[in-house]
């Protein structure tokens, strides 16, 4: 299905859906290919969080650690760290790749090497073993930028917004599996067979331990955390059958060529037949990446990487501040509590995403939607000392109602991801360097993730041990940060860098 093209004098602030050429009603999707990256990218967000409720309990369990529990969140870091430095390494080659010999090819590829990373992971007895296959999982990730250049390809201007909505309801499912299984982990025994039946994961952490009858070979006692790697690792196989036999070549369609007014030094724009360049002359050769550095994928990447930012810092401070005591400015909630409200916001997000996110981004186009994404992480941030006030004065109802508006609030602010790779894939120069656009972004944001959750973390803990304005001193930072961002969206035309074509 090829885009929708605009047609004569337009600019970069032409709307999306105010062209007569747009249809009315939004294109159907084609359903059976949506659904088949649907099952890709909950394979891969189920293998991403399979990991989490167990790592630092296998970390506290290697030699290298020996006994000293203050060394656990050091290793874990570093383990979790090297999946998004490999990431950061490899996936812009990857979504170039695809560019030259197409996208199906390179996703199956990285689709493998991510399960065969996981298997490895549960077969991993020491911390370097632990470390290189993360890095191997990072080093396929190549899969996510080409997968989104796919639902690009899939879709025109009327439905790409329902097109990438999907996505968020395939991560959040596999966030809640892992939730679920992190909260089957640390309170295995206080929670009913119905609650864990649904998510087969949430059981399988040291079947040693649970079934020794069934699992009394000393492989499990060996290694106790290869069950849930085999689990993902099978669901995942199931969805790489399904994409290998069915999933169609999305770059047969014919090239989508994109026009752009150029931007003089002093504001003035050149006539709109200043077009790019769509194709080299030699189509089999990899086009140059100075040639995707134009305004529109520069700042729509400024932006992605900004959210990504404010956005990983609040999703890494929920459960580090909720698990905290009242005392150093938390709400000391216990584990299966945390576990139990995240695994309900996966849920919820998925179904908030896939429901309003396509009506907000028609209705109020997608630059204001992904401004709102932007500022509500200063709502977020300000719930966390609201809290912590409601839970020193034993306000039990207060704290739950300020947790439910915070997890909203996030909720809200994961439309803007939703957004920006409407952005994103607009702003690409030519369909030929799509791929090579989506892996520049994956690239600057996996150096985000990397380091936003770490840092904020790190804040956090500087501002209550040394007291700084009253231990509230990582919110400030944040809002900054929040204003740097607002500052980057105002950049973003009000729907989409402008499409055009002869």
């Amino acid at each position: 299905m090829s885009p929708t093209r605009y047609e004569g004098n337009t600019d970069e602030e032409t709307p999306l859906f105010q062209n007569a050429d747009v249809p009315q009603k939004p294109t159907r999707l084609p359903k059976a290919q949506i659904f088949i990256l649907f099952s890709v990218w909950l394979a891969e967000s189920t293998i991403s969080h399979s990991i989490s409720p167990y790592l630092n309990q296998l970390v506290k369990e290697l030699p290298i650690v020996g006994g000293d529990d203050r060394k656990v969140g050091y290793y874990s870091g570093v383990i979790v760290a090297s999946h998004f430095a490999a990431e950061a390494v490899t996936a812009l080659h990857w979504n170039r790749l695809s560019d030259h010999i197409g996208r199906k090819p390179v996703l199956l590829s990285c689709f493998m090497g991510v399960i065969i990373s996981i298997i490895t992971f549960g077969l991993s007895r020491s911390l370097w073993a632990l470390v290189l296959s993360r890095c191997l999982h990072g080093a396929m990730k190549g899969s996510t930028g080409v997968l989104k250049s796919m639902i690009s390809e899939l879709t025109d201007e009327s439905n790409v917004a329902r097109g990438f909505s999907v996505l968020p309801v395939a991560w959040s499912l596999g966030c809640m599996m892992g939730f679920v299984r992190y909260v089957a982990y640390c309170h295995f025994d206080s929670l009913t067979p119905w609650t864990l039946s649904p998510l087969i994961g949430g059981v399988l952490s040291r079947p040693q331990d649970r079934w020794p009858d069934l699992f009394s070979h000393p492989f499990w006692a060996s290694y106790p955390y290869f069950l849930p790697c085999l689990a993902a690792a099978a669901l995942s196989c199931l969805s790489f059958i399904i994409a290998a036999l069915f999933l169609k070549e999305t770059m047969n369609t014919p090239p989508m060529k994109l026009q752009f007014a150029k931007v003089t030094l002093n504001g003035s724009r050149e006539g709109p037949n200043d077009t790019l360049d769509e194709e080299p002359s030699n189509p089999k050769k990899l086009l140059p990446l100075r040639s995707v550095l134009i305004r529109p994928v520069v700042i729509s990447i400024a932006n992605y990487a900004m959210l990504a930012l404010v956005s990983m810092a609040a999703t890494a401070l929920i459960p580090l501040v909720w698990s905290t005591s009242v005392e150093f400015g938390g709400l000391d909630l216990r584990p299966v509590s945390i576990g139990l409200w995240m695994s309900s916001y996966g849920f919820f997000n998925g179904a908030f995403q896939f429901a309003f996110f396509p009506l907000m981004a028609r209705r109020f186009g997608p630059q204001r939607v992904f401004v709102t994404s932007v500022a509500v992480c200063a709502i977020i941030y300000t719930m966390f000392p609201l809290e912590n006030l409601a839970a020193g004065g034993g306000s039990k109802a207060t704290v739950w109602l300020l947790m439910f508006l915070q997890l909203l609030s996030l909720s809200i602010s994961e439309t803007g991801f939703s957004s920006i790779f409407l952005f994103i894939s607009s702003a690409a120069p030519s369909k030929r360097s799509l791929g090579t656009t989506m892996g520049l972004a994956q690239t600057v944001v996996s150096v985000q993730r990397a380091v936003g959750p770490v840092a904020a973390d790190w804040l956090f803990a500087f501002s209550i041990t040394n007291n700084v304005l009253g231990g509230n001193f990582v919110y400030v930072v944040l809002y900054v940060l929040v204003g740097v961002g607002l500052c980057v969206a105002a950049q973003l035309p009000r729907y989409a860098w402008r499409r055009n074509g002869g």
